[in-house]
């Protein structure tokens, strides 16, 4: 029953995101969506045969490079479209993949495996599921921009692009500052045990998935002018984010294991009920 599950759930993944990048009348946006899933389920192939997640989020950060220059170049032909704001925000998702992909990276050969795949591997069905999901996680975060490149305007540089453009900045900021001082916590011995409680995680328990969901947020403002009917359905792409990290692989798992370790640790219950679990307070 299971694996029968797990297949329908990767035939959803697929359908929503090829749905959604039809609903744009753009074909190219169609292809690039193709392209994000066929390099999931390569990269499953050998993945599945040496049971091994340690290159999945790499190949995550690969996958939207590929995506968003494969756009970039594909609209360059026509030179009509080839302008600045295409290429700022390439660029800008370019700087937060490799970022992203590198740090997830380092942190899975640095722990020897992500603890999140040890029952997932051994299932095919599942395993398979899994990297489809990431082929729906590119494809969603990525398809406003992928649609605003692609439009007959290109990406247009306007007020709304330098607001979405701030808050790309400030997200993309908060998540490095978060995940750098959670690294050199985590880097002391005596830390091993502990939860942390300083820098930006005195102020949220989980400011570097705050600062993903704003960056995202500012690349969908970033992309807003240049779409029109059924594209602004793409937007979705900070909503996507939000309720991934929240609901499904993030806080709420996190969360979970924290309980599990801390709950009946008084100064990690004050923390909890004094910390917001994602807003920054000032």
């Amino acid at each position: 029953m299971n694996k029968v599950i797990n297949i329908v759930i990767s035939a959803v993944a697929f359908l929503v995101a090829a749905l959604l990048a039809n609903a744009t009348g753009i074909d190219l946006v169609l292809k690039v969506v193709f392209i994000a899933f066929a390099l999931q389920w390569i990269a499953f192939i050998p993945a599945y045969v040496f049971q091994t997640e340690k290159f999945y989020d790499l190949m995550g950060s690969i996958t939207y490079l590929s995506v968003m220059w494969f756009s970039l170049a594909s609209t360059s032909e026509q030179f009509t479209t080839l302008n600045g704001a295409n290429i700022a925000i390439v660029l800008l998702i370019t700087l937060w993949a490799l970022r992203l992909g590198t740090f997830l990276f380092m942190r899975v050969h640095k722990d020897g495996e992500d603890k999140r795949f040890r029952s997932i591997k051994p299932s095919a069905t599942q395993f398979f599921m899994t990297w489809t999901l990431q082929g729906l996680w590119v494809s969603m975060c990525s398809m406003c921009a992928l649609t605003a490149i692609s439009s007959e305007t290109g990406v247009v540089m306007n007020a709304l692009f330098y607001i979405g453009l701030g808050l790309f900045v400030y997200g993309f900021c908060t998540e490095i500052i978060a995940d750098n001082q959670k690294s050199k916590f985590r880097s002391v011995p005596e830390n091993r045990d502990k939860f942390i409680t300083t820098g930006l995680w005195a102020k949220s328990r989980h400011p570097n998935f705050f600062g993903e969901i704003v960056l995202w947020a500012g690349v969908a403002v970033m992309s807003f002018s240049s779409l029109n009917g059924l594209q602004y359905l793409t937007l979705i792409s900070p909503v996507f984010t939000y309720l991934l990290l929240v609901y499904v692989s993030g806080v709420r798992m996190l969360e979970a294991r924290a309980d599990k370790k801390w709950g009946q640790d008084e100064e990690y219950i004050k923390y909890k009920s004094e910390t917001p679990v994602l807003m920054i307070k000032y």
